[in-house]
């Protein structure tokens, strides 16, 4: 009888080590699921993260290019009573009170270019190069004087806003 009980020890030794190790099979396979399922969500963590940060810095990006141009519209406006200005400056004047009046408009133009360089309006500088981003051609002309392609002369100052151009500056090329 003890031979059998051995026996039947064994068995139930030999089960118990077999739900053992299904028990620590079963486990391990739990544990690489998990774990699977944990990298799965932390990657979608991070890819929302990085997408979160990219749209904040856009807008950021964004709200900066706003407030850089928010006045071009009435900066174009503006750019009328400029030339409107400059046009009367080029008026001659003889007597007395004309050249006093010239004068008047001369320091009006003054603190008028002041203020607009003031909020990021500037004049475009004059470049002796047709630069099609900053130049707009009104016609060609022949000229001894002047290389092909270079600027014969200025029919309209250009001006930009920070860095954008808001009105091309207008001139004659030379062919």
């Amino acid at each position: 009888m003890s031979e059998q009980k051995q026996e039947v020890e064994n068995e139930n030794s030999q089960e118990c080590e077999n739900l053992q190790e299904e028990n620590t099979c079963n486990e391990e396979n739990e544990q690489d699921k998990l774990q699977k399922e944990f990298d799965e969500l932390k990657d979608r963590y991070m890819r929302a993260n990085a997408e979160f940060e990219n749209i904040k810095k856009r807008m950021e990006k964004e709200k900066v290019t706003a407030m850089l141009y928010a006045n071009e519209g009435f900066a174009k406006d503006l750019l009328d009573v400029l030339d409107a200005l400059e046009a009367a400056l080029n008026v001659e004047a003889k007597d007395e009170i004309s050249l006093k009046i010239k004068e008047g408009v001369q320091n009006t133009l003054d603190l008028f270019v002041k203020k607009l360089e003031k909020n990021g309006i500037k004049t475009i500088e004059e470049l002796k190069d047709f630069d099609p981003n900053l130049h707009e051609a009104m016609f060609h002309v022949d000229s001894a004087d002047h290389e092909s392609g270079s600027i014969v002369q200025i029919l309209q100052k250009g001006y930009k806003i920070n860095d954008r151009v808001i009105r091309p500056t207008k001139v004659s090329v030379a062919k």
